[in-house]
């Protein structure tokens, strides 16, 4: 970020030892998930719980993001014309990409609860079919948001209007991804049969990250695109 000479090596070397930490993490809850039986029920309450106070930070995360949009929308200073969008930006139109887009992530929640319904009741085409819509619709959005951010005729420099946006949406996007490689791992295990229709935990804490990004960008949605422009 400060043109550092090749600091950017550093960058990638940290990049790869967080993945590479986290692969090996994620293999070994995996086998002691599947084949160890160490997941008990106390076990399952635990992390449970612990997804869930996960889910809330990352609520209060988007709550600050959201403060800090409507803290400077609804009392403009003069710096911004004292009008919102500030002058000199013309905001994306919400009934374009950003409606597509609202249809697309509603319905992976859709397709997504109608996978894990299908496990819960022993159907495994129902659960697999569910799951590939899923990611397909979910890979769409991110494709969507990609062109949307390259059309727009602003950018995170302009203001704090370009600021709040792109660091909303972006992080969303962020956590669409993280989302998707979620749900990617909960295919791949359905295919190697570790998921039961009584222990699929991983596969739940999946949906339940997933109807979270939903909801926020419903908030986003109503609150950045069509009452922001």
């Amino acid at each position: 970020m400060h043109s550092f000479s090749f600091l950017h090596n550093i960058l990638y070397l940290g990049l790869i030892g967080v993945v590479f930490s986290m692969f090996f993490w994620f293999r070994d809850i995996i086998s002691e998930a599947s084949f160890l039986g160490n997941h008990t029920l106390a076990v399952q309450k635990g992390l449970h719980l612990g997804f869930i106070l996960f889910i809330v930070s990352e609520a209060l995360f988007f709550m600050a993001i959201f403060w800090a949009f409507f803290h400077s929308a609804l009392t403009p200073t003069v710096e911004l014309g004292a009008q919102w969008p500030p002058i000199g930006i013309e905001p994306i139109n919400p009934f374009e990409l950003p409606l597509l887009n609202t249809v697309l992530l509603l319905s992976s929640g859709a397709t997504v609860t109608y996978s894990h319904h299908s496990l819960i009741k022993g159907d495994r085409r129902g659960t697999l079919y569910g799951l590939i819509a899923t990611i397909i619709l979910a890979i769409a959005f991110t494709g969507f948001q990609g062109i949307e951010y390259s059309v727009s005729s602003f950018t995170i420099s302009d203001g704090v209007f370009g600021t709040c946006f792109f660091f909303g949406t972006g992080f969303h996007g962020l956590h669409v991804i993280i989302g998707t490689i979620f749900l990617l791992v909960a295919l791949w295990r359905m295919y190697a049969y570790h998921l039961t229709d009584n222990h699929h935990l991983g596969f739940e804490a999946g949906i339940l990250y997933w109807h979270f990004v939903d909801i926020i960008w419903l908030f986003l949605y109503v609150s950045i695109y069509y009452w922001g422009s």
